[in-house]
């Protein structure tokens, strides 16, 4: 998929799940399940020793089963491992820190590069890395007056917020009320007993009720 398409699909639905199982089937269930529910861009994280084997599978699983999905990996912390994932076709890289080397190699690629920033001089170091999208984590440290303070000396900064977003309409309203472009969600999406217990319906319906939230936030802005 082509960079300008991710980050208009990352904006405009404006929830970016994010899972790791060491299970190919699981992970296939779970992407199917966030689909389902409206998602369009998804990051696997690279967490576990088999996480590229299982990356390498859903990337051609999802290019050819789930149209329009922005397959992309997190938990990226140097240009070696990056280049690994680009080479086996990821559509976006994201780190959990700031490291420009990655967004040279994802620049190469013309990919789009999402690093992990928690202050202004790492935000700016970032765009000038060539990031055009950023992450805020963890989000519940950094708080969302982060983001309004922000906007008086970088007004267009992208920020997507991770780690302690809820998929309620307090935390959803809290985020994009303050600017934020999206939102990362992870375990408040998929919790080990519903992964154990395969409920997967119930992962379909949390992510379209999240989506939901920030459509009805925007309709009311």
């Amino acid at each position: 998929m082509d960079k300008e398409t991710t980050l208009k699909l990352l904006n405009q639905v404006g929830v970016l799940p994010l899972f790791y199982h060491s299970d190919i089937e699981i992970a296939k269930e779970v992407i199917n399940a966030s689909y389902r529910g409206g998602a369009r861009a998804f990051e696997f994280t690279n967490r576990g020793e088999n996480a590229f084997t299982v990356f390498n599978e859903l990337v051609a699983y999802t290019k050819e089963s789930l149209p329009g999905l922005s397959m992309g990996i997190g938990t990226i912390y140097d240009a070696e491992t990056a280049q690994k994932f680009i080479d086996a076709g990821t559509d976006f890289v994201v780190t959990p820190c700031l490291n420009p080397a990655v967004g040279y190699a994802c620049a190469k690629a013309n990919i789009p590069w999402i690093p992990g920033v928690s202050t202004l001089t790492e935000i700016y170091n970032a765009q000038q890395a060539g990031a055009e999208v950023v992450k805020l984590f963890p989000g519940d440290v950094v708080g969302s007056k982060f983001i309004k303070a922000i906007r008086g000396p970088m007004p267009n900064v992208k920020i997507m917020v991770t780690g302690g977003v809820q998929p309620t309409a307090e935390s959803i309203n809290e985020w994009f009320g303050a600017g934020a472009y999206a939102v990362g969600l992870g375990s408040n999406l998929f919790p080990k007993d519903v992964i154990a217990d395969g409920n997967y319906a119930w992962i379909e319906q949390k992510v379209a009720e999240s989506i939901a939230l920030v459509t009805k936030f925007r309709e009311a802005s």
